[in-house]
């Protein structure tokens, strides 16, 4: 029965939604000779939750029920939760994104505030679920994307778009950071943009 009760709680916290990466248009002919791609993250339109409430909506609704538990808390969660954008989903997607194509000896880099590169890709982020810990059992994040390369001095001319759905953020053992839980999400995304960038553009 103990081998039973362990085994099952290994399966539940192994369990994963797949990611669906797919393009909506363009292709990835462009790609070959660039060394840079200038990246631009973009939150204005993420919804939260199965409920898809705004960030605005979430973060109020978020902080009221921290500070019923606890005075205060509810503020400081807020800013964690604002810098959790800057400090860990923005970096784990540009990290594991230049992770995979370093290791395939490629010199094409992804990273903010490259003016001077020809194309840019905006990551517009449409869509976190948190995922929860609960010790015996949780469920991993999610983090939905839309991935636009456009060109950097004329935005309005999307060459490549991609749309990124659910890819699942966790960590192995207990994570009880819905930060860093969402921060894996964008870590899988980068890492699975990267992937599809050497099939496609490098085949």
């Amino acid at each position: 029965m103990k081998k039973l009760l362990v085994l099952t709680v290994l399966f539940v916290s192994t369990i994963v939604s797949a990611q669906d990466m797919k393009v909506v248009k363009g292709n990835f002919d462009f790609l070959k000779d660039q060394k840079q791609i200038n990246v631009e993250f973009d939150y204005s339109k993420m919804t939260v939750l199965k409920e898809k409430l705004t960030e605005a909506q979430y973060i109020e609704e978020r902080s009221k029920e921290l500070n019923e538990k606890n005075k205060a808390s509810g503020s400081f969660w807020e800013k964690k939760w604002k810098a959790s954008k800057e400090l860990i989903w923005n970096l784990k997607f540009l990290e594991l994104a230049n992770i995979v194509l370093s290791k395939e000896d490629k010199d094409l880099v992804f990273q903010e505030g490259i003016a001077s590169a020809k194309y840019t890709l905006i990551v517009g982020v449409v869509w976190i679920y948190p995922g929860w810990d609960a010790m015996m059992m949780k469920q991993p994040a999610k983090v939905t994307t839309s991935l636009k390369f456009v060109e950097t001095n004329n935005k309005s001319n999307v060459v490549l778009e991609i749309s990124s759905e659910d890819a699942p953020g966790d960590q192995w053992g207990n994570n009880f950071s819905n930060e860093s839980r969402i921060g894996e999400g964008f870590a899988k995304t980068g890492k699975s943009l990267s992937k599809t960038i050497l099939k496609k553009a490098f085949k």
